[in-house]
């Protein structure tokens, strides 16, 4: 049985973004123009340092965006990494997947699509994350945050879509890409099994393939919430540390059910459902760290 129409974003951020997102399928919109248009919300924010205008640069100063798209009825999907210039990543990421001779775009063939395609460059820059970045130059000292915005959506018809979008790790090395952009890692969907997103350490997400290790345990049986649970486990089991880095999971079925899971405790994710958003506390399987 399909229900719908639903929407889960990780972080506190993915409140507004959720919001956002519902207006577009109570108007009979599709998952992926409404998780599209709940990210890019999020992407515009200057308040968030992890995404879009206002996120944190890399070592070099300059922002460098990744992001991605995927279809879960047609299993098309899109992706950009080390974008420079363009705030809305997850609209290019959109582009490159209608487009349909690629996937993923990088670096400067990534900005000059964007460009050919009518997006318009702009400074990344805030006076907030110029003054984090002067900082670091002085101390080195990074940031230790993991708020990448994915957004899982479920309309009416009963087809699923993810979409994930960062600017990754800050003081990051130029060039260096996570697992937001990359299908399977940061991000999957399957209108068969389900939708998952992920967020948290790139390196050991990637590790993984941590959002379609979600998908293959709902594909096998599982609760949206047993999936996000086993995946941890996984990543836990992965990283044998004593002390293991966070990475957190999303996940949302054709029936509307939900769930997630962290490694680490904090992580909290929005869900809109039946005309009503909450933020949940996510449940964590690798200690209070």
């Amino acid at each position: 049985m399909m229900a719908g129409p639903v929407l889960v974003a990780t972080w506190s951020f993915g409140l507004a973004a959720v919001q956002v997102g519902s207006e577009i399928l109570m108007d009979g919109g599709t998952a992926m123009a409404a998780a599209v248009a709940a990210a890019s919300h999020t992407e515009a924010d200057p308040e968030v340092d992890s995404v879009g205008y206002g996120g944190l640069p890399n070592s070099a100063g300059v922002v460098q965006l990744d992001a991605a798209v995927m279809d879960g009825r047609t299993g098309y999907a899109g992706a950009v990494g080390a974008l420079e210039g363009i705030v809305h990543a997850v609209q290019v990421a959109e582009a490159v997947m209608r487009d349909g001779r690629h996937v993923f775009l990088v670096g400067p063939g990534a900005k000059r699509f964007a460009l050919e395609h009518g997006f318009r460059e702009q400074d990344l820059l805030t006076e907030r994350s110029r003054n984090w970045f002067k900082e670091f130059q002085r101390t080195g000292v990074k940031k230790d945050f993991f708020d990448t915005i994915g957004v899982l959506a479920l309309d009416t018809n009963g087809d699923l879509a993810a979409v994930c979008t960062t600017s990754g790790l800050a003081g990051k090395m130029p060039g260096r890409v996570g697992d937001s952009p990359i299908i399977g890692g940061g991000l999957y969907a399957d209108n068969e099994a389900g939708a998952a997103a992920a967020t948290g350490v790139g390196e050991d997400i990637l590790k993984i393939c941590g959002s379609f290790l979600v998908v293959e345990f709902m594909r096998q049986g599982r609760s949206p919430q047993e999936a996000c649970r086993e995946t941890v486990r996984r990543c836990i089991r992965h990283q044998q540390r004593e002390v293991p880095t966070q990475c957190g999971f999303i996940a949302c079925n054709r029936e509307g059910e939900i769930g997630g899971a962290s490694v680490r405790k904090g992580f909290q994710y929005a869900v809109w459902k039946e005309g009503q958003d909450t933020l949940i506390d996510a449940p964590f399987f690798g200690g209070g760290f």
